[in-house]
């Protein structure tokens, strides 16, 4: 292996600020500008060869060079060879080091072993000969890689045959065993990536410390090289399990050779293994996406002893974390401002807060089975989910008490302000308050009412009101469909237009014609 090109000017400075002024790595590399992971690697290769600071007068750089970066032996050498396999899987353990390992081989070898610096180059060496997804060193249970190939497969109707629909599949790779975990979803919306995430612990037995994610729109709301924002309800299943999300950096596949590798494993032993049959359910395609996975972790490695399976049992499930004591409840958050009626809007339906967040801006989170509504983090409110569309559900808690909330916002008040567009708006908005349990469930259609003018002009606005006041229609949606499609230009209904004589003419025989 040829040797590195250093700067010996560099490295005096390092050794003189590590072990002369005894500065921290870090700020040894702060002042002299050499990376921290560098600073390291010449700390332990001084360590090695014994090098203390001040150094020998007559200590060339020449001489100082060939103590730092002493020549590497041929493999053939005439000295104990180390296992490599056995350390390179010990480098898998938690806490074990190179060094450790070095150290626990000299001891082996005390007269003939080799130094640290050529441990490491023959190691370094060894281990760029094996393949290349399993070069990585990753910390048992550490990392999780994840993905979806791109690549689908369809699932067919049962009784027309046609094609229903073109499932994606979820692939997922443990860093340090490699192990692969597969399941077949009908898209990648956000319900299923997170969906998938929650089988995959659970098939795993456990949760790893970090996702690795690729860049798509169910992780990754934003993606940034350096600070990418993790969508909400994705970031909020990773809290539930303790996990930590890392979304790769765009276009960088380095930054996930575990998922790539594991794609082209599902792409070529999955996806195009199965391309002849055909699946009429995604339960009986996840079936056949099993067996082809346990036949890929349990297939033995090439250039290493074992499988994923057995690396999995050794390595990575005793170090995942435990699950949680419930299983994740698939939820989406939203923003929404609440009203001056103090309710917010959620799928067609009017849920209350506490009316001192009237006209600020809320974070709502919703589920199957309720709404939480939070303002700067803290929930505030919490209600079933409810399907009434256009209903409101009201917490008397989250009324307003009779003082300067009500001398503000009062039916009176309401009532005076649509009175600015006409008698007939000021008197739907006063039959549309009296229909509502509460008056103030009736603000908003008001104030919706109200801002119709702005569009259609108080004429129009009013005669549309006269109209919903007619038919007792009650509501903002009746006058903005009677705007909408042009009636507040016909006559009101039950009114008789006023019948005019026919003009004089000619032609006209009249009623005597017929005597």
């Amino acid at each position: 292996m040829p040797r590195p090109r250093v700067d010996m000017r560099k490295i005096r400075e390092v050794l003189r600020l590590a072990l002369g002024e005894e500065l921290s790595q870090r700020l040894v590399s702060a002042a002299s500008g050499v990376p921290q992971t560098t600073v390291h690697d010449y700390l332990v290769r001084a360590a090695a060869a014994g090098v203390k600071w001040p150094l020998p007068g007559d200590l060339d750089d020449a001489a100082l060079e060939a103590l730092l970066y002493p020549p590497v032996l041929p493999a053939g050498a005439d000295r104990p060879q180390p296992d490599w396999q056995q350390v390179h899987a010990d480098m898998r353990k938690k806490g074990v080091t190179l060094q450790l390992l070095w150290l626990e081989y000299r001891e082996a070898h005390p007269g003939d072993g080799y130094g640290y610096s050529q441990f490491a180059n023959l190691y370094r060496s060894w281990r760029d000969g094996i393949d290349v997804s399993m070069r990585q060193a990753h910390a048992p249970g550490e990392k999780l890689f994840v993905d979806f190939p791109g690549d689908t497969f369809p699932v067919h109707d049962p009784v027309t045959g046609e094609v229903a629909v073109h499932a994606e599949l979820f692939v997922a790779v443990l860093g340090a065993s490699s192990y692969l975990y597969a399941e077949a979803f009908p898209s990648q919306e956000l319900q299923y990536w997170v969906t998938a995430h929650v089988h995959c612990f659970e098939a795993l037995g456990g949760c790893p410390a970090i996702v690795v994610s690729d860049n798509l729109r169910s992780a990754v709301t934003t993606a940034d090289r350096y600070e990418p924002d993790v969508n909400a309800t994705f970031a909020e299943m990773a809290a539930h399990y303790g996990v930590a999300v890392i979304p790769a950096r765009p276009y960088k596949p380095k930054d996930k050779p575990k998922a790539e590798s594991g794609v082209l494993l599902a792409e070529r032993w999955i996806i195009a293994r199965l391309r002849g049959r055909k699946f009429t359910s995604l339960g009986e395609a996840n079936a056949a996406i099993a067996g082809c996975a346990a036949e890929i972790n349990a297939r033995p490695f090439q250039k290493l002893d074992g499988s994923r399976q057995e690396l999995f049992e050794q390595v990575d499930r005793p170090a995942l974390r435990p699950l949680p004591a419930t299983r994740y409840e698939f939820a989406t958050w939203r923003k929404a401002r609440a009203g001056i009626d103090y309710h917010i809007a959620a799928d067609w339906h009017y849920y209350s807060v506490p009316c001192r967040l009237a006209r600020q801006q809320v974070d709502v989170r919703l589920s199957a089975a309720t709404v939480e509504v939070f303002h700067r983090g803290q929930r505030v409110a919490s209600h079933p989910r409810s399907l009434v569309r256009h209903a409101y559900t009201t917490v008397p808690e989250h009324m307003p008490e009779s003082h300067r909330w009500h001398a503000r916002w009062t039916p009176q008040r309401i009532t005076e302000w649509a009175a600015k567009t006409g008698p007939s708006t000021a008197a739907l908005a006063e039959a549309i308050l009296d229909s509502r349990a509460h008056p103030q469930q009736g603000y908003r259609a008001v104030l919706g009412i109200i801002r119709l003018a702005s569009s259609y002009g108080d004429d129009r606005t009013e005669a549309a009101c006269a109209r919903a006041l007619r038919l007792r229609a009650y509501s903002y949606r009746s006058v903005k469909s009677i705007l909408s499609t042009g009636l507040d230009r016909q006559p009101l209904p039950g009114s008789s237009p006023a019948i005019s004589p026919h003009p004089s003419h000619g032609n006209l025989r009249g009623p005597g014609y017929y005597q």
